[in-house]
């Protein structure tokens, strides 16, 4: 069976490309640009309101014909009554003095976990696509927006959880890999482990479930997308090879940062949201690294340092920004986006089929 055939037929798009749902930085331009040129756009809508996800959907649509991805977190919800805020508060205090901020806030839930609201809105909203990062919902809301006419994925960070997933009634299944940008999406271990690299998961995802498997994590160009291919990926998904793209809502402080970042200019971090994600390293990440653990339970951390990201922001000071990134950011390109989507699905296409010519031209050799 064609895998990648049976994925884009899955989504409803013409190429094997999805756009990352990035929280903030997706616009509905990002998706319906990607979306337009025979990809999946996304946008990430966790923790937004429901009148904004209408209006987000509503505005995409105007934008797009094409299928696109509404992506949501699978979480429980915190138990504060047993957090100890005062460590991470008073390490957070002279930042914000420094910002003439005032006091640190006390941890609190910005938002709910994927609820009944959520699921209510979701099936009038209809997308073609449901993704779903920490895990699944249940099994009857799965089939639920299966019927509905939607396909749903998920992302795993280890074989052990994909076939979780797959059993879980996953479509198809993201093989995020350790160098990925943002969110790690671990569900099954304490959430610091799922730190297999993109390389060594993908084939062993491949093998361990029967859905078409998309691969993620540090693929920055069309030499990725081709090797994920080569391990066997049905798809392949890309998140920091799109926020220097115009349509991506990137601050220039960031877009910059991006520019500049090498190989080793990230860290995964918990101080920004509770759980680890992959960001560029910054003053603040590493005056902070000494209480990585403790941090609030995810998603309560976010309302502690949220002042302080946003304060930087408005003053451009990079060294207190949340500055999402994967390990593949230098090999970014500055494009728009629908231009980006063809051109890497193109060139690599042409270096799977160049390597098929050379590889049949040295067995040919081989056997004269």
């Amino acid at each position: 069976m064609d895998k990648t055939a049976a994925l884009t037929g899955l989504l409803g798009i013409d190429l094997p490309i999805l756009q990352a749902p990035m929280a903030g930085a997706a616009t509905p331009a990002l998706a319906a640009a990607v979306s337009n040129a025979g990809g999946l756009g996304a946008l990430g809508v966790a923790m937004m309101p429901p009148e904004m996800l209408r209006q987000e959907v509503a505005t995409l649509r105007t934008m797009t014909n094409g299928s696109f991805n509404l992506n949501y977190f699978v979480h429980d919800e915190p138990d504060l009554s047993t957090y100890d805020a005062a460590p991470m508060r008073a390490a957070l205090a002279r930042h914000y003095a420094e910002l003439g901020l005032g006091d640190v806030p006390a941890p609190s839930v910005p938002s709910p976990a994927f609820n009944e609201e959520a699921l209510a809105l979701l099936l009038e909203l209809r997308p073609r696509v449901a993704s779903f990062h920490f895990g699944l919902p249940a099994p009857d809301i799965v089939d639920r927006l299966k019927k509905a006419g939607m396909a749903v994925i998920g992302s795993a960070t280890t074989a052990a959880e994909a076939r979780a997933l797959e059993k879980g009634g996953a479509d198809a299944i993201i093989a995020q890999g350790h160098e990925a940008g943002g969110h790690r999406g671990t569900f099954l271990d304490h959430v610091d482990l799922g730190t297999v690299g993109t390389l060594a998961l993908v084939p062993q995802v491949v093998d361990a479930v029967n859905v078409p498997v998309i691969a993620a994590g540090g693929i920055g160009d069309e030499r990725g997308i081709a090797a994920a291919f080569m391990l066997g990926a049905a798809g392949v998904q890309l998140g920091t090879a799109y926020l220097l793209c115009p349509e991506a809502q990137v601050h220039p402080v960031h877009r910059k940062a991006l520019s500049e970042a090498s190989d080793h200019s990230t860290v995964v971090t918990k101080l920004f949201s509770g759980r680890p994600a992959r960001a560029i390293r910054t003053r603040l990440t590493e005056d902070l690294h000494p209480y990585e653990h403790q941090a609030a339970p995810f998603p309560a951390q976010r309302p502690l340092v949220a002042p302080l990201t946003s304060a930087g922001a408005k003053s451009e000071r990079a060294e207190f920004m949340q500055l999402w990134s994967g390990q593949a950011a230098r090999l970014a390109k500055a494009e728009p986006a629908g231009e980006k989507t063809t051109r890497l699905m193109s060139e690599a296409y042409r270096l799977m089929g160049r390597q098929a010519v050379e590889a049949q031209a040295r067995t040919k050799g081989k056997t004269q």
